[in-house]
C-alpha cells in the first residue's frame, strides 16, 4: 500500500470530458476477456493488454493500473431458444446475440512489479477509489463511439387512429376466407379501418407480395389506417397496423373498438401472416446469401494468419470489405505489418495512439495477418479448452466460425471530420475506398514516407480524333479506380431471363405466388471492359483545326497499369424519368483476364496535334491580369474589375 501511496501523482480522478477507454487495448484487440485482462492506465486512461501494458509504462512511466478481467458464467446447455418478435439485436425480443454472461472482476496494478490490490477495498487512498469509481461508472469512449444495440423505431399511436371516423356501411368482416376486393390475391390482405374494404399490399421489387390495391385505395380515399388481416390475434399488440398517411407501421389504442365496428371479434382470431416487421426479419435472416457464396456447398471456416474476419459494428459491412481487400494486398502487407512492429509503431504514436492513423493501421493489419485472433469462436464452449489450429499454414477449418475484431477505433479514426462516415449509417464502399486512400496519401505526404496507396494508382489517357482532319489531342488524369458499365446486351443468358420474365408475368396475372429462384442476366468481364476502351463518337465537337463543330472519336486506355487494378461495376442506371435504378445481375469474373489491349501506344509518329485552343490562351491570360491586379494596386474591386474587362 505505500508503494501505492507514493505513485499517488500518478494518479488522476477523470473529468466528464475524459476519455477513458476500458473495452478495448489502444495498440491491440485484447479486451477485459482476454488472458490477464485489460489494464487502464489511472493517469492517460488508455487502455492496454497484458501483453502490451509494459510498452505504455516505459514510454510514460505510468505505474497505475485499474485491471479489468471478465470470466464467462456457466450457461446451461438446455437454455430455451426463442424466436426474434423485434428487429433488434441484443435487446428483450431481438435476435439472441448467443453472449455469455460475464463476472467482472477489478484489482489496482502497479508495475513494473505488477503488484496486485484487491478493488474494492477501504484500505486503498481516497483518491485512487474515487478515480476507480469515477473510471468504471463513466460511459467508455469506445461505448460512445458504436451503437451497442440496433433496433428499428418503436411503433407510434398514430393521431389518426385517435380521432378515426368509421364508415356506417353495414360492412361486416367474416373469420376467415378473405380475398382482395380488387384481384384474386388471398395473402397479404388489409383491411381499411374506415370502410372495411379489403385489399392487396403493396408489390415487392422482385414482382412478389400483392398488386397495390390497398395503397391505391388510400390514393383514392384518403382513407389512412389498415390492418393486416392474418396477424390479429388476441393479443392486439402483435397486429400490424399500417398509416398510409404517415407510411409507417403505426400503433392504434382503439384497435380493438375499430374491428368491432365491422363485426371481428379479435379473440377468437389465429396468426396466419406474418407482420411488416416480422417479414422484414425474415428477408434480413434469410438474405440471398447464393449471391454472395457457393449454393449447395457446406463451406469451411477457415483460421490462421490473413483469415482474420471484421466484426460488424452496425452497418459497416462496407469499411470490413474495403479493409479486408486492401491489406490482400503486398504493399499494405508490407508497409503496415511485415515491415513494423506495434511497439515501434507505438513509441512512434503521440500520447494519444487512437488518434493516430499509423498506429491504428498497423493495430488492423496485424489483427487480420498475424492470426493470433483467427481462431475458433467459444461461445457456449466455455467450458472446454480450445484447440490449437492444425494442419497445412496453421489453417484447420471447424464446425463453429470466428468472432473476428471489431474495428471500432480505426472507424473512429478514419471517419473523423466527415459527415458520412463519422455516422453509423450505411455507407458506399467505393467511396470509403477513396476516402480511406485520400487519409492514407495525406499521412504519408506528412511524414515524407512511402506511400502504400499508390500501388492502386495508374494514368487514364484520352485520345479524341477530329472526324475532318483526322488531326488528335491527348489528355491524361490519374486514378485509383477504373469505372465500367455493366453492357446488359452482352448477357449470356439472354434467353432464360426471357423465359423467367414472361413466367413471373404470368403469375403476376393469373396471382399466383412465385417460389422459384430468380434468373439474373450473366455478363462477362470482359464485356464490360470492352465497353471501356470500345470507340465512341462524340458530337458537337468543337475543332480547333477547323475552327467549328463537328463529330470527333473518342477512345479511352490506359497509359499506366497499376500493381492492383481496382473495378467499379456502374450497377446505377438512369432509368425513365432520370430515376436511379440498381441492375440485378451477375458479372463473371475469370480467374485471369488479359487487358494488354487496353494498354495505350501514346502518340503515333503519323499523327498531328490539333491546335491549342486560342480561347484558352485569352482566359489565362485574363485571370492573370486579374490576380495581378488583386496583389499590387490598390483600387477598389469595381476598378479592378472594369479594368479586367478592359483587358479582354
Amino acid at each position: 500500500m505505500d508503494t501505492l501511496r507514493s505513485h499517488l501523482p500518478k494518479v488522476r480522478i477523470p473529468e466528464p470530458s475524459s476519455r477513458i477507454y476500458k473495452q478495448e487495448c489502444c495498440v491491440s484487440f485484447s479486451t477485459p476477456r482476454s488472458e490477464g485482462g485489460l489494464f487502464v492506465d489511472m493517469y492517460s486512461f488508455l487502455a492496454f493488454g497484458r501483453e502490451y501494458v509494459m510498452w505504455n509504462y516505459e514510454k510514460t512511466r505510468n505505474p497505475v493500473y485499474l485491471n479489468i478481467q471478465e470470466t464467462p458464467k456457466q450457461v446451461s446447455e438446455d437454455r430455451p431458444h426463442k424466436k426474434p418478435t423485434l428487429l433488434a439485436i441484443g435487446v428483450e425480443g431481438g435476435f439472441d446475440s448467443k453472449e455469455p454472461e460475464y463476472e467482472v472482476s477489478y484489482s489496482i496494478v502497479i508495475l513494473p512489479e505488477f503488484i496486485s490490490l484487491s478493488y474494492p477495498s477501504v484500505e486503498l487512498p481516497e483518491k485512487v477509489r474515487l478515480a476507480v469509481d469515477a473510471v468504471l461508472a463513466a460511459v467508455g469512449a469506445e461505448r460512445k463511439e458504436e451503437v451497442a444495440a440496433w433496433t428499428a423505431d418503436k411503433k407510434q399511436v398514430s393521431p389518426f387512429a385517435l380521432s378515426l371516423q368509421q364508415l356506417e356501411n353495414g360492412v361486416k368482416v367474416p373469420p376467415s376466407g378473405w380475398k382482395c376486393s380488387q384481384c384474386d390475391k388471398t395473402e397479404n390482405l388489409w383491411m381499411n379501418l374506415t370502410d372495411g374494404t379489403i385489399l392487396c399490399g403493396r408489390r415487392n421489387w422482385d414482382g412478389t407480395g400483392g398488386n397495390n390495391h390497398a395503397l391505391e385505395h388510400y390514393q383514392a380515399t384518403n382513407y389512412p389506417l389498415a390492418v393486416k388481416l392474418g396477424t390479429i390475434t388476441a393479443d392486439l399488440e402483435g397486429a400490424d397496423v399500417y398509416s398510409y398517411a404517415e407510411d409507417d407501421t403505426v400503433e392504434d389504442p382503439l384497435l380493438a373498438d375499430h374491428l368491432a365496428h365491422f363485426g371481428i371479434d379479435f379473440s377468437s382470431l389465429r396468426k396466419t401472416e406474418m407482420t411488416t416487421a416480422e417479414r422484414e426479419l425474415d428477408q434480413n435472416t434469410n438474405f440471398d446469401w447464393n449471391r454472395i457464396q457457393e449454393k449447395g456447398k457446406e463451406l469451411e471456416p477457415l483460421f490462421g494468419p490473413g483469415f482474420t474476419g471484421l466484426a460488424n459494428l452496425g452497418n459497416s459491412c462496407y469499411l470490413a470489405s474495403v479493409m479486408q481487400a486492401v491489406f490482400a494486398t503486398k504493399d499494405f502487407q508490407r508497409y503496415y505489418y511485415e515491415n513494423v512492429k506495434l511497439d515501434d509503431a507505438f513509441k512512434q504514436a503521440p500520447a494519444d495512439p487512437t488518434l493516430d492513423l499509423h498506429m491504428q493501421l498497423s493495430k488492423l493489419a496485424h489483427g487480420i495477418l498475424s492470426g493470433k485472433y483467427a481462431v475458433p469462436s467459444n461461445k457456449g464452449l466455455e467450458n472446454e479448452a480450445p484447440e490449437e489450429p492444425k494442419g497445412k499454414n496453421a489453417l484447420t477449418s471447424m464446425l463453429q466460425g470466428q468472432d473476428g475484431i471489431p474495428p471500432r477505433m480505426f472507424k473512429s479514426l478514419i471517419g473523423t471530420g466527415h459527415p458520412e462516415f463519422a455516422s453509423s449509417r450505411q455507407q458506399d464502399a467505393l467511396e470509403f475506398f477513396q476516402h480511406f486512400l485520400d487519409q492514407v496519401e495525406q499521412n504519408h505526404a506528412a511524414a515524407a514516407g512511402e506511400d502504400p496507396s499508390r500501388c492502386f494508382k495508374f494514368v487514364v489517357e484520352e485520345r479524341i480524333m477530329c472526324s475532318v482532319t483526322k488531326k488528335v489531342k491527348y489528355t491524361r488524369k490519374t486514378d485509383n479506380i477504373l469505372s465500367l458499365n455493366i453492357p446488359l446486351k452482352a448477357a449470356v443468358n439472354k434467353d432464360e431471363v426471357a423465359a423467367y420474365e414472361k413466367r413471373v408475368a404470368e403469375r403476376e396475372i393469373a396471382g399466383e405466388k412465385s417460389d422459384e429462384e430468380i434468373v439474373r442476366p450473366r455478363v462477362p468481364l470482359a464485356a464490360c471492359l470492352e465497353s471501356f476502351y470500345a470507340s465512341e463518337e462524340v458530337q458537337d465537337f468543337y475543332s480547333s483545326a477547323i475552327n467549328a463543330r463537328t463529330t470527333a472519336i473518342k477512345t479511352t486506355r490506359l497509359a499506366t497499369f497499376p500493381d492492383y487494378l481496382v473495378l467499379h461495376m456502374r450497377k446505377f442506371v438512369l432509368a425513365a424519368g432520370w430515376v436511379p435504378k440498381k441492375l440485378d445481375v451477375f458479372v463473371d469474373v475469370p480467374d485471369e483476364i488479359d487487358i494488354s489491349n487496353m494498354r495505350s501506344n501514346g502518340m503515333q509518329p503519323d499523327e498531328q496535334l490539333l491546335p491549342e485552343t486560342p480561347g484558352l490562351y485569352s482566359l489565362l491570360t485574363c485571370i492573370a491580369v486579374f490576380m495581378l491586379y488583386l496583389r499590387i494596386s490598390f483600387v477598389t474591386i469595381l476598378d479592378i474589375c472594369k479594368r479586367f474587362c478592359n483587358s479582354v
